[in-house]
């Protein structure tokens, strides 16, 4: 059987081969060689090959280091020193007797209440200002059941009770620094006061003049007072 060449299948190969040929007159009406490449070519040792370039590795410097800074100098601690002490001498003297002054020590080995009242005046006392305070609590009793022949502190008798023996010392010691022989007298701890007020010695709050008449007010307030 032969093969029948419709009319699309004509027209197929003459486009095709019309194709070619204006190809062809295309390259070479404008210059362009056709090479033919060989394939041996291709793994002639005689043409150098070039290897890629080695993929870039970047490189990291060193972070930058950080200045170490070394701590302030420390002021040098200086240690204190007491000033010397000067031993005797004029400024060793003149140093003793201003704390002589200031700092005074009474001691209590005296014979006389005279030698008391000299020593109280070379201890720089010019003045005194005495208020007289008694205490009427009846813990008077309670230390004189132990102390006064069971007898209250406040024993009214023919000899002097501890109270009027105080008052009698204090007095004579003192008597030269009262300027106006002055003395306020105040009682408080009977049953009238207790322990929230104070009674004057006399009723219209004059002071004792002398320490004599503190002793005449105090035997004859005594008798009329009630321990607390």
């Amino acid at each position: 059987m032969g093969a029948k060449l419709t009319r699309e299948d004509s027209w197929g190969d003459r486009e095709s081969s019309s194709y070619r040929s204006s190809s062809s007159a295309w390259d070479n009406n404008y210059g362009y060689p056709q090479h033919s490449y060989n394939q041996e070519n291709v793994n002639d040792p005689r043409i150098p090959s070039y290897a890629p370039p080695p993929p870039s590795i970047p490189s990291y410097a060193p972070p930058p280091s950080v200045p170490s800074y070394a701590p302030p100098p420390q002021a040098p601690q200086r240690s204190y020193q007491p000033p010397p002490q000067e031993f005797g001498g004029v400024r060793g003297r003149d140093n003793k007797k201003k704390l002589d002054r200031r700092y005074s020590r009474i001691a209590d080995n005296y014979n006389s209440l005279e030698e008391v009242t000299e020593a109280l005046a070379r201890s720089g006392l010019e003045s005194s200002n005495l208020i007289v305070g008694i205490d009427f609590t009846k813990s008077n009793e309670w230390t004189g059941a132990k102390s006064f022949n069971r007898r209250s502190l406040h024993h009214i008798g023919n000899g002097l009770n501890p109270y009027e023996q105080a008052i009698s010392i204090i007095g004579k010691t003192l008597a030269d620094f009262d300027e106006d022989n002055f003395i306020p007298c105040y009682g408080f701890g009977d049953a009238s006061t207790h322990d929230q007020d104070v009674f004057s010695f006399y009723p219209d709050e004059r002071f004792c003049n002398g320490f004599e008449d503190v002793l005449h007010r105090y035997k004859e307030i005594v008798p009329h007072l009630r321990l607390a």
